[in-house]
Formats: structure tokens, C-alpha cells, sequence
């Protein structure tokens, strides 16, 4: 099977740690699916500094092929990432670098691939339509979703994700029965600790989350998507699907950043450029070591 995620990327910031981890939906699909043993590439943009470099490093150290990945001059999108408590805060983000226009070349190269993932952080949700024609197509709207909006691309959708935490599971079931409603194929609410409901012409089924002891839950909704994909790429049945896919979601969520490949940065030179007080303390700084 062979996945592409196209679309974001992004460089997280620990400050922390002061550490940078690499990510983004669409890259981060694309690994997991790696994980997984699909053929997988990442289509996107890079920049050339230091956290462009890493991540294009840990790309090709995750066996993603980057053929379809550009690199050009300047910063990687970030986003930083404080301690508060034992919470962690996205304080901003700067995309730019990472947000691109599909041109023709890359569209035509998305039909070598079985399914395209792309997401919310990206540009592409307008492409959809003419991304279904050339492969399947998994778009995930994230937690700040606008139904109304996505309902008139679920029907070239083969997989429609939302990230649901915040909603009852009554509410959860609800929207997949809307997504189906509206075409798309499969339909995926995950609900953090409460793990995660998958629809499709078959019915909706619930897969309960594997207790772990979490670390950093970043990046775990993308673990999950990946293993759907595969799951369902390769012939799998729901259940064996749901069930290979929350433990790849268990496993994301012991280790810090997305999948790792984290290198130092200088967070009080980050601090400053943004006059962020430093809020953690040693003892804080301990928990998540």
C-alpha cells in the first residue's frame, strides 16, 4: 500500500526542554503509515535551517520518501510548545514556509499513491475534488471544524477525520452519521482518553482507548488515522483495524513530540524574540524529561 501525506509540516518547539520535535498532520501521517509498513511518501515544503534539516533527516530516517519534498531558503514553519503545570500550551505558530499552492507536477504525482492525506493546517482542502480523481483522498478537519463547510468535499472523501474531545459521544456519533450522510466513505471521531468512533456503511463502532501512561499525547490522533488507513488499505477487518490503530495511538503517546528525532534549540533566544516569561520551574521541567 502506498500513503502520501501532503500538505503541513512543522517544527515544535519545546521551550520547556528546549528541544524541536518534527510534525505536522500530513507529515506525521505519512510516518506512521511508514510504521506500519505502507510505502510512503511526503509531499511539502521545508525550509533550510537547522529545523528543516532535522526533519528531512528523520523523514528519511522514517523510510518516508521525500522525492516530492521541496526545500527552499529560509525558516521552518514552528510552533512553540510551554509547560504550564503539566500542561502543554501552543503559544503561536508561523506556517508560512510550509503553505504552497499544488501545481499540476504534484497533482498528477498524487496518482502513484493509493490514498493522499492532507488536513486543516494545509492548503489543499479546496484540491480535493481533483485529488479524488487521480487517488483516495483522507482529509482531517481537526477540532475546530465547521461541518457546514466540509460538507462539500465529504463526498470525495474516503476518509473524513475529526478530532471530537470535546464533544459527548452522543454528539460524536451524530457528526459521523452526518459525514456518511454526506458521502464519505469512512468517517473517524477520535475522543482522546475516550477513544474513538469509526463509521461506515457498516455501521459506527467504538474502539475504547489502550491505557497507557501518557507522556505527550501529541500527535497520537494522527497515529490513529494512519492506522485506519493501513488497516483498511490492506484488507483488514474494522475491529482489527481500530484495535492495531489505538495501539499505535498508546505508543505515540510515551514519547515526546510527535515521533521524536527531537535536537536542541535556544528557547530563551525564542523567549525573548516573543517576551515570554519563563514559567516553569525545575521541578516542572523534571516531569516531562
Amino acid at each position: 500500500m502506498r500513503v502520501l501525506g501532503a500538505g503541513d509540516n512543522v517544527a515544535d518547539r519545546y521551550l520547556h526542554q528546549s528541544m524541536l520535535y518534527p510534525g505536522g498532520n500530513a507529515l506525521n501521517v505519512a510516518v506512521f503509515a511508514a510504521r506500519l509498513g505502507a510505502r510512503a511518501g511526503y509531499l511539502g515544503v521545508l525550509g533550510d535551517d537547522a529545523a528543516g534539516r532535522q526533519i528531512l533527516r528523520a523523514l528519511r530516517a522514517e523510510h518516508v520518501d521525500t522525492s516530492l519534498t521541496r526545500v527552499v531558503h529560509g525558516p521552518n514553519a514552528t510552533a512553540d510548545v510551554e509547560l504550564r503545570g503539566n500542561d502543554r500550551v501552543f503559544l503561536r505558530s508561523d506556517r508560512t514556509t510550509a503553505l504552497f499552492e499544488l501545481d499540476d507536477l504534484q497533482l498528477e504525482a498524487m496518482a502513484a499513491y493509493d490514498v493522499v492525506h492532507s488536513g486543516y493546517a494545509g492548503t489543499l482542502l479546496a484540491r480535493v475534488p481533483d485529488i479524488a480523481q487521480r487517488a483516495r483522498v483522507s482529509f482531517d478537519f481537526g477540532s475546530r471544524f465547521d461541518v457546514a463547510e466540509a460538507e462539500p468535499y465529504l463526498a470525495h472523501l474516503h476518509l473524513a477525520s475529526f478530532s471530537g474531545g470535546h464533544l459527548a459521544e452522543s454528539d460524536a456519533r451524530e457528526l459521523v452519521r452526518r459525514v456518511l450522510d454526506a458521502g464519505a466513505e469512512y468517517a473517524l471521531v477520535t475522543l482522546g482518553s475516550r477513544g474513538a468512533l469509526l463509521g461506515s456503511a457498516t455501521g459506527i463502532r467504538h474502539q475504547d482507548a489502550d491505557r497507557v501512561s501518557a507522556k505527550d499525547t501529541l500527535g497520537a490522533g494522527d497515529a490513529f488515522i494512519a492506522g485506519v488507513l493501513v488497516g483498511i488499505g490492506t484488507g483488514r477487518d474494522i475491529r482489527s483495524t481500530l484495535i492495531a490503530a489505538s495501539a499505535q495511538a498508546a505508543q505515540v503517546c510515551q514519547v515526546n513530540g510527535a515521533f521524536e528525532h527531537g535536537i536542541a534549540f535556544d528557547a530563551d533566544a525564542v523567549r525573548r524574540e516573543h517576551g515570554v516569561d519563563d514559567e516553569t520551574n525545575d521541578e516542572q521541567k523534571t516531569v516531562t524529561a
